[in-house]
């Protein structure tokens, strides 16, 4: 091998040729995010300035501002809305007839109004309303009351309420991604806001973990760790605030992805031999062998109805991009590029995202393949190394790293490949982010 990756496909090819070592380290179909009515035009909302509760209140103004400014930014970055923010100072959170005439004069089909409070370090409230400007009607309101490390969840809330109510689709904005970061002087696994902020450590392993991967409920990440000088799957119980072994077996153990269901776990295992994939049932632990032989295969990624699983193989010589059908065991072969690497099926089951190289002199790149294997997209390029995308929930937005900018760093793109941004700038080095449900 050329390039030493420290990721799932470099610890097992590693592991092929170390067994027990611990590592150092086309016809056109359009892809893209649509957002708006069913014609596509995105829906004018409008945003009245957000009041304390209690006038004169220190405290409660700026939380009102912060509030607006949270819900603001998601709903521009759903792409579904389009922001007015000029009309009328209402006299208080709710609106009247009056002024629900005035805003609608603004060209807004929505007007959103509320009012917040907060003690620091105790207690915050948010009282919002959604209107409709064209009969003038509340269409819902709400109230939110949190500790403070929740006031930005309480925000994300209601920005994907808004979402649903006006377009019938769930919103992302309470989302989380989970990674790996480097930062501490060891790899450990934080997660984060879709949008960057409150991030937050879960593991203190001293050593490297890697490879996070959410469980279909949001309530566990299941994540290899070498806290025992053995690359060892872990669960993270976020609910309970505990952390579990799942497989410690001698050799690789390395979490896939969980089945739609939430009962399996695809995990790859070499138990002293050639690293294959297994089906662990999480909760009996009992193992079903899916592939066999002397091929090294790995990243294994359920399709979201349950029948297939994608994953990388070297079995025609340098790692690429197959599925299995459940049912039968057929394999079939995807993709003929140099290098493949973590494949991650799409929440509508369209597409697979991959990691990539054309040659071996290459950088890696993100692409998309359809299951059948005729479709084939790329979606970066010219823009240093992309490796570990994974899709955000509604199918309609990629997470992935990148060094493009000096370093190892989050970005997301759009579903096409366009808009790329950071997500935040981290000190360290970012890897394997996986998106939440």
């Amino acid at each position: 091998m050329k390039k030493t990756f420290c990721l799932a496909l470099s610890f097992v090819f590693a592991a092929a040729c170390l067994p027990f070592a611990v590592f150092a380290e086309q016809g056109e179909i359009y892809i893209g995010v649509t957002g708006g009515d069913k014609k596509g035009a995105k829906i004018m909302v409008a945003i009245a300035p957000f009041i304390g509760e209690r006038a004169g209140n220190k405290d409660d103004a700026p939380a009102a501002d912060t509030f607006r400014e949270i819900i603001r930014a998601d709903l521009l970055y759903s792409r579904y809305f389009d922001i007015s923010e000029n009309g009328p100072v209402l006299a208080g959170d709710e609106a009247t007839k009056a002024e629900l005439a005035a805003w609608s004069k603004t060209g807004a089909q929505y007007l959103i109004t509320g009012k917040a409070a907060n003690v620091p370090g105790k207690l915050w409230t948010l009282t919002v309303h959604l209107y409709d400007l064209s009969g003038g009607t509340n269409i819902v309101s709400k109230y939110y009351r949190g500790q403070p490390a929740a006031l930005r969840r309480g925000a994300h809330l209601y920005a994907d309420l808004v979402v649903k109510q006006l377009t019938g689709k769930d919103g992302i904005a309470h989302t989380r991604i989970a990674f790996a970061n480097d930062s501490s002087g060891n790899k450990e696994i934080y997660v984060t806001d879709y949008d960057g902020k409150g991030i937050v450590r879960l593991t203190r392993d001293k050593s490297i973990a890697l490879l996070p991967r959410w469980a279909p409920d949001g309530e566990s990440i299941y994540y290899t760790t070498y806290r025992y000088q053995n690359p060892d799957t872990f669960e993270i119980d976020l609910k309970d605030q505990k952390i579990r072994p799942i497989s410690l077996y001698q050799g690789v153990n390395l979490p896939g992805g969980v089945s739609p269901d939430g009962k399996d776990l695809a995990i790859t295992l070499s138990r002293g031999r050639t690293p294959n994939i297994y089906i662990m049932n999480l909760e009996s632990k009992k193992l079903r062998q899916l592939t066999k032989g002397s091929s090294v295969d790995s990243s294994a990624t359920f399709s979201p109805d349950n029948n297939y699983v994608a994953f990388v193989s070297d079995r025609s010589g340098n790692p690429q991009i197959y599925i299995t059908e459940l049912a039968t065991g057929e394999v079939k072969r995807l993709t003929r590029l140099n290098w493949c690497d973590s494949p991650e099926w799409s929440p509508t089951g369209e597409w697979i995202v991959f990691a990539g190289r054309e040659d071996r002199n290459s950088p890696m790149d993100i692409y998309l393949i359809d299951p059948t294997g005729s479709q084939l997209r790329k979606l970066t390029n010219n823009a240093g190394s992309n490796e570990d995308p994974s899709w955000s929930p509604d199918g309609r937005f990629i997470a992935f790293t990148s060094t493009r900018d000096n370093g190892r760093q989050i970005y997301v793109m759009d579903a096409d490949g366009s808009a790329p941004h950071l997500v935040e700038r981290l000190a360290g080095k970012s890897y394997t982010p996986h998106w939440s449900p």
